[in-house]
């Protein structure tokens, strides 16, 4: 709680926002802030020992203390009489550059540093090693708040006037400066494309206010819903709240000179979502520069951020583009986009993902006899697929631990991608230390040679097994003579499953997959040792018409459709615990970021593959949900595949996002800072070349003269 007057510490250009934070935390205490506003000699600490401690924290402010005192209080020298330096004589005659205190000294001296109630503070310093002349300073009664006058000060080793200079936040700046406005950020230049022809130079310094101590309450809009705003010192910017203001609201601030109350006509300039605001002022000089957002570098933080928004959420930028021609929202070019997402957001998923698949990895080195699950995603149906993103899953935890995302003509072909990507898996987890129990897959030829030969316990997938027979046995029923198979077709597809889940062995599954044919017949007694008789208990049947007769043509044609060579073979090794029910979700999840029908590029392609995985690790076990009075939550459905007939589905918790604030974080705190460690990590990535290299480049003009339309052939 602050004393009801207070002058703040004196405070250096590193420190302004910390002097914002202040007036902040007072204002909604009732109290008042202001700070110095002269020009600063020297900044002296508050002294360690406890009596002289004492009578300094008294005169900042200028009574009784608060009740949590900052350690870095700092005091200017224009606040101590001249008595109070030993070297004043030899710092006037320029044979000293810094003042020293006597010991003991105590500030008296207020000077100009307080200032009236309710008026907005004009501050102005300058930097040391600065060769020009002090800029004036003033204070002035005003309709705008204060962060929209704020301070300007000039750069270190420059020669011009005045130059303003750039902070991580939105402000103004007013000053009247005789040169162009010059940069100072020692950053890369990353943004390179412009709207309009912007000067980067010099960019303003912020001081927010959010208070605006003219401001009349009675005066004010009608809101549905009122909260109290409170900007932390380290809030980072990627996570400031932004709103949509109109140009013609947003201009009504910028239309009437703060300083000599006539009217102005401002000049705007954009880059993308950013927007610049100029004043000047013909008749009393005014000068200042508005900022819609912070410029990181020469970047504005609302371009990167709306990139790195819409490539982590698996968004697309056309779709973006097009919204916001909708909405008359002012929005970058492609070329900015994707320069944006190469430089920043893909290195980003590339090391968070690496990170978070190298502590997986070495979980399940700890661990004995992993189970897997292994399956390959195509960007298209059929052989005429590009790419082909090979998915290795932990079975037990339903984690993915691997991608691998092939091109075709790595391989020789899309029928072979499936093939290179279990094995480049399978090296990769040997190379970590993975022991494999076994792997779960479908019904791949390469692959079960392959497995074969390594001896990988190689297990199938009971869902793809079901699915092919299903659909051999709904074409038999078909036929005129073996309609009575329709009504078997529900009990044999549960017969596949319950076949794999209650047996121990291949020779077990084998024994009760066959008694089905026995079964059908009304007997069920068999004749092999391994299942002697059903476990069903007797029964009676009401239908008799239902019992196939052995001989007859129906039951002939399922009797080989059901134990021909290649499915005995495959009911032998079906799965009898996990399955790849899991991997099918993820690779709907894929949808979400990378559909069938946009082309990316590899490492596009292979960034947002990686960004579906880390959304489905962080989601796999989610809970079900529940009503308040705690019963479990299901839904009904009619999918197509049941025929009308319904099903019902548990519904799950809403699903978190906190990667994406991770991923957020990791772009603004690190890779935009710094992005050569982590380029580095992109570079190491094979990117095999594209389809069209293997193809000759025709000339264009000889390709458009021979251009004939099918419709448009002349007379034959």
């Amino acid at each position: 709680m602050f004393p009801p007057t207070v002058l703040s510490f004196c405070f250096r250009k590193q420190d302004r926002f910390k002097f914002t934070m202040a007036k902040v935390r007072a204002k909604h205490a009732n109290c008042s802030v202001v700070g110095c506003t002269d020009e600063h000699k020297t900044l002296f600490r508050v002294p360690a020992s406890e009596e002289t401690r004492e009578q300094w924290i008294y005169f900042i402010f200028k009574g009784t203390p608060p009740e949590t005192v900052n350690k870095n209080l700092l005091v200017c020298g224009n606040h101590f009489k001249p008595e109070s330096f030993r070297n004043l004589g030899q710092y006037k005659a320029g044979f000293a550059s810094k003042l020293f205190l006597n010991e003991g000294a105590i500030p008296t001296e207020r000077g100009k540093a307080a200032v009236k109630e309710n008026a907005s503070t004009y501050v102005q310093f300058a930097d040391v090693a600065c060769q020009t002349d002090q800029p004036t300073t003033g204070t002035y009664g005003t309709w705008l708040s204060m962060k929209t006058i704020t301070p300007l000060f000039r750069s270190r080793g420059t020669q011009t006037d005045t130059v303003s200079c750039t902070d991580a936040g939105v402000g103004t700046s007013a000053v009247r400066a005789s040169g162009p406005l010059l940069a100072s950020c020692k950053r890369p230049h990353l943004e390179l494309e412009e709207e309009d022809d912007i000067s980067e130079g010099g960019s303003s310094m912020i001081v927010e206010d959010p208070h605006d101590v003219t401001h009349d309450p009675l005066h004010s809009v009608t809101l549905t819903k009122s909260t109290d705003v409170t900007i932390e010192p380290s809030s980072p910017i990627h996570k400031i709240s932004t709103y949509i203001v109109y140009e013609n609201c947003l201009l009504e601030l910028f239309l009437v000179c703060p300083k000599c109350q006539r009217d102005l006509r401002p000049k705007t300039r954009t880059m993308g979502t950013f927007l610049r605001v100029e004043q000047n002022c013909p008749h009393c000089e005014f000068f200042r520069i508005w900022n819609s957002q912070p410029i990181i570098g020469f970047t504005p933080a609302g371009n990167l951020q709306l990139t790195a928004a819409v490539y982590i959420s698996g968004a697309s930028f056309f779709k973006l583009e097009k919204i916001f021609q909708a909405m008359q929202l002012q929005l970058y070019k492609y070329s900015t986009f994707r320069r944006l997402a190469r430089k920043c957001i893909e290195p980003a998923i590339v090391h968070r993902w690496k990170a978070m698949q190298d502590a997986t990895l070495e979980q399940l080195r700890q661990q004995q006899n992993v189970i897997l699950g292994g399956d390959m995603r195509a960007d298209s149906p059929g052989h005429s697929a590009k790419y082909g993103s090979y998915t290795m899953m932990d079975l037990r935890n339903n984690m993915i631990i691997d991608l691998q995302l092939i091109q075709s003509n790595e391989v020789g072909g899309s029928y072979c991608m499936e093939m290179e990507g279990l094995k480049r898996s399978l090296a990769l987890l040997k190379e970590r230390g993975v022991t494999l129990d076994s792997i779960v897959t479908d019904r791949h030829l390469q692959i079960q040679k392959f497995l074969k030969e390594t001896r990988i316990k190689h297990y199938y997938d009971v869902w793809h097994i079901e699915k092919g027979l299903s659909k051999k046995l709904v074409l038999i029923s078909k036929n005129k003579d073996c309609d009575i198979l329709k009504k078997w077709l529900h009990s044999i597809k549960n017969h596949v499953y319950w076949t794999a889940a209650s047996s121990t062995s291949g020779t077990e599954r084998v024994a009760k997959w066959t008694s089905v044919l026995n079964h059908i017949r009304d007997v069920h007694i068999h004749e092999n040792p391994a299942f002697p008789q059903c476990l069903h208990a007797p029964r009676t049947s009401r239908d008799k018409s239902k019992w196939l007769k052995a001989g007859t043509e129906a039951f002939c044609k399922l009797e080989k459709a059901l134990t021909n060579k290649r499915i005995l073979n495959d009911v032998e090794k079906m799965s009898p615990l996990h399955q790849t029910s899991s991997l099918e979700a993820f690779h709907s999840a894929i949808q979400r970021f990378a559909p069938k029908n946009v082309v990316f590029p590899f490492l596009g392609m292979l960034c947002r593959l990686y960004l579906a995985a880390m959304h489905f690790n962080e989601n796999a076990g989610r809970p079900q949900a529940t009503s308040p009075t705690g019963e479990l939550l299901y839904r009904v459905n009619f999918p197509k595949s049941k025929k009308r007939q319904c099903t019902v589905k548990p519904v799950k918790v809403d699903p978190t996002h906190d990667y994406v604030d991770g991923l957020m974080d990791l772009i603004f705190e690190k890779v935009f800072e710094d992005p050569v460690p982590y380029e580095a990590e992109v570079q190491k990535i094979h990117i095999p070349d594209d389809l069209s290299a293997q193809s000759e480049k025709p000339d264009k003009i000889e390709v458009i003269a021979k251009y004939v339309s099918r419709f448009n052939q002349g007379l034959v």
